[in-house]
């Protein structure tokens, strides 16, 4: 797929969008060292990111026909379980989708399916600049 929806730092990261439209995003990321934190798991902030680059993309999607564009507003991030392992899947949802506002569910996985953070993500649709 295209990575024109991604940012620089996404692909620092190591973001792969795997789907990308205004129902539904999925990505992935193969974990690396430099993921991890001191005690050898995936990074909270990695996860922070990975929600919010995904429904920033999804919500562009949407809005940027309209001249408008996404920018994120709040991220709330619970995490249910370790990610150690080599691969990172994501999938996101929206959950509401309002005239200046979406708001996405973003479920994030290890390589084995087990649902290990959960995010949600408000997202601003703003008039877009010059």
């Amino acid at each position: 797929m295209s990575d024109d929806a991604l940012t620089a730092f996404d692909r620092l990261c190591g973001l792969e969008l795997i789907e990308l439209g205004d129902e539904l995003v999925r990505a992935r990321i193969d974990v690396q060292d430099r993921h991890k934190q001191l005690f050898g798991l995936v990074h909270g902030g990695l996860y922070a990111t990975i929600a919010e680059s995904m429904a920033v993309a999804g919500t562009a999607c949407a809005v940027s026909a309209d001249g408008r564009a996404a920018t994120g507003l709040s991220t709330q991030t619970s995490f249910l379980r370790p990610i150690t392992g080599d691969r990172i899947e994501a999938t996101a949802r929206p959950r509401h989708r309002g005239r200046s506002t979406w708001v996405w569910e973003v479920e994030i996985s290890d390589a084995r399916g087990r649902l290990c953070v959960l995010s949600r993500v408000t997202i601003s649709a703003v008039p877009r600049r010059g």
